[in-house]
């Protein structure tokens, strides 16, 4: 049996508390060590694992660069990048949380660093991940639903952002667009291919921020299916299921506590899973991200991936701006295609896609 990998986590906020419970219970993957600002909070953070604390990356890498096979960026947005490159150019692989990036500029720069220096670079998008979401996939490839018409996804509760970095543009991009709904957007495509074209309208501000907290958005794919999503930090819509797709034999929920679905010629509901398991899916996501970088299978979110959830993202903004459908760019071809190996598969590898 392989030794395990040892990760850095880079923050120590909500999102790595998380984290940190999935490596509580794994047995290949040890969080060997925490970067924070908040030095009490990276302490408190590296005691519970059993690993080492450090106040920023420069002393992280000068102390441990050796001896760390991994990392997870879950700092806010506007650090990505700059960690990112510092990372990857230290030749280790990085998991960057969402969203990636907060323009497709630096989306590429981090790209492109990671194939010079032929190493795994993916962004976390949890749900992708979640057992119920990977069975609705194959069930909706299987041809059971017929056509696929209509893609539906809702993620909206009722939470106070006035105090949140969220909702501070300078450093997350935006608001529940780019925060949600990079989700969003990651799911429609994981479901429906690659997508053509958006349309993003803006609900009423009510929590006096200066970012959007409600958003209505319509998409159309390359294969011609339209999608619908809801996003709010200011309303919870109540509903059981967050993703529905309509096919022309029948309807498909994937629910927080519930899964099913029900074909046109029968009376009653299928039910195919349980329900979301956050930490099954940041378990599930970080166990895909060390096997590829063992070389043992492929990354299911692909640096392609990446940069298009970027790209639509940016593209629903244009919209909200001009008030009307916005074409998604194409996506142009990333470099460093046949990159060699270097602690695992080169960043973009293709695999459970």
């Amino acid at each position: 049996m392989s030794s395990p990998l040892r990760f850095a986590l880079l923050g120590a906020g909500r999102i790595a508390q998380t984290y940190a419970q999935m490596f509580s219970g794994a047995t290949d993957l040890v969080l060997a060590a925490v970067v924070d600002v908040n030095k009490a909070a990276a302490i408190e953070l590296a005691r519970q694992a059993g690993g080492s604390a450090w106040p920023d990356i420069d002393t992280l890498l000068a102390a441990e660069r050796d001896r760390l096979d991994a990392a997870i960026v879950c700092t806010p947005p506007n650090t990505h990048h700059e960690l990112t490159l510092a990372l990857v150019q230290a030749g280790i692989p990085v998991l960057c949380e969402k969203p990636f990036s907060l323009d497709v500029p630096t989306a590429r720069a981090m790209i492109r660093a990671a194939r010079r220096a032929r190493v795994q670079l993916t962004m976390a998008s949890k749900f992708r991940y979640a057992d119920d979401v990977l069975a609705a996939r194959q069930l909706v490839q299987s041809g059971l639903l017929g056509e696929v018409i209509l893609f539906e996804n809702a993620f909206t509760s009722r939470v106070d952002m006035s105090e949140r970095w969220n909702a501070n543009p300078a450093i997350s991009g935006g608001g529940v667009l780019i925060d949600n709904g990079t989700h969003s957007v990651d799911l429609m495509r994981y479901f429906l291919g690659p997508l053509a074209e958006v349309q993003a309208v803006e609900g009423k501000r009510v929590q006096d921020l200066r970012v959007e907290d409600t958003v209505h958005i319509f998409a159309r794919s390359v294969s011609g299916v339209l999608g619908s999503i809801d996003l709010s930090w200011s309303i919870n819509k109540e509903q059981e299921s967050y993703l529905t797709i309509h096919g022309s034999l029948g309807t498909l929920h994937v629910g927080w506590r519930e899964s099913k679905y029900r074909l046109h010629n029968q009376k009653d509901w299928v039910v195919f899973g349980r329900g979301y398991d956050k930490i099954q899916a940041f378990r599930s996501q970080v166990t895909n991200f060390a096997r590829a970088i063992r070389g043992e299978e492929g990354l299911r979110i692909t640096t392609e991936d990446a940069l298009a959830s970027v790209q639509v993202v940016r593209a629903a903004y244009r919209s909200l701006r001009r008030s009307q459908w916005i074409a998604v760019a194409m996506p142009l071809p990333l470099p460093g295609a046949k990159a060699r190996k270097r602690r695992g598969s080169p960043a973009g590898t293709n695999g459970t896609h």
